[in-house]
């Protein structure tokens, strides 16, 4: 039987869920490494920052918080999945792996599941109901090719922010060699080989990188506080 990748969606009694009903511009972002969690909030509205700031949820064991205004990023040493109500104790004993990050926005929790037997994703789901959440198939199907590369950071998690002006500024600064150290040419040198003014090339090209930096560093934060010791594994063999 073919593992099947899921994408679910819930909505419960919860103080983040009821945040995100309350600011429709926001959206929620959460990881988890079995020891700490990393919550990332969005605000596509940066007029609601302040409120939405005065009316996050308290979180226990909050090790690092940091803000610019347009998003709120969470450090915690109490990881959500010992939580009696989370997805991840009503996943148990079941043959699934739930891939992150988990995503809240507009009253809804979204989740991927990675289905090792089919009636072990209806046994979440009738688990998920029984608790009184209301929970939506929103996709279903087989996972195709490697599992590795169904469970590695999506290119859409990284790079749906840009604009295709924003993609070619980076893919043109690459080809020509301004990421090597050092660098083979100069922004002026670039720009004047597509035709673009060096001013609005800079523009797409810092913009590009600062959203490509915020998309990975939630991920490379969670890794940082895995500890030391448990990353061997992580690493890919070379040679």
């Amino acid at each position: 039987m073919p593992l099947f990748d899921a994408l679910i969606r819930l909505t419960h009694d919860s103080q983040f869920i009821d945040f995100s009903r309350k600011f429709p511009s926001a959206k929620l972002f959460f990881w988890c490494n079995g020891e700490n969690d990393v919550l990332e909030i969005v605000l596509s509205n940066p007029d609601e920052y302040a409120q939405a700031k005065e009316h996050l949820p308290k979180v226990e064991g909050l090790i690092e918080e940091s803000t610019d205004h347009t998003k709120i990023h969470l450090i915690t040493r109490k990881c959500a999945c010992t939580i009696h109500t989370s997805l991840d104790c009503c996943i148990g004993d079941l043959n699934l792996l739930q891939v992150y990050p988990e995503i809240i926005q507009n009253g809804w929790e979204f989740h991927r599941i990675i289905a090792f037997q089919h009636d072990h994703l209806a046994e979440l789901l009738h688990r998920l109901e029984s608790a009184g959440w209301l929970v939506e198939i929103l996709r279903k199907v087989p996972c195709e090719g490697l599992i590795a590369s169904s469970l590695m950071l999506t290119a859409d998690a990284v790079f749906a922010t840009l604009t295709q002006k924003q993609i070619d500024a980076v893919l043109t600064a690459h080809g020509k060699g301004y990421y090597q150290i050092p660098r083979k040419a100069d922004l002026q040198t670039i720009a004047a080989t597509t035709q673009v003014a060096r001013t609005t090339f800079q523009e797409h090209l810092k913009k590009a990188e600062n959203k490509l930096v915020t998309a990975l560093v939630p991920y490379m934060k969670l890794f940082a506080y895995t500890p030391v010791n448990r990353r061997a594994p992580l690493k890919m063999p070379v040679g």
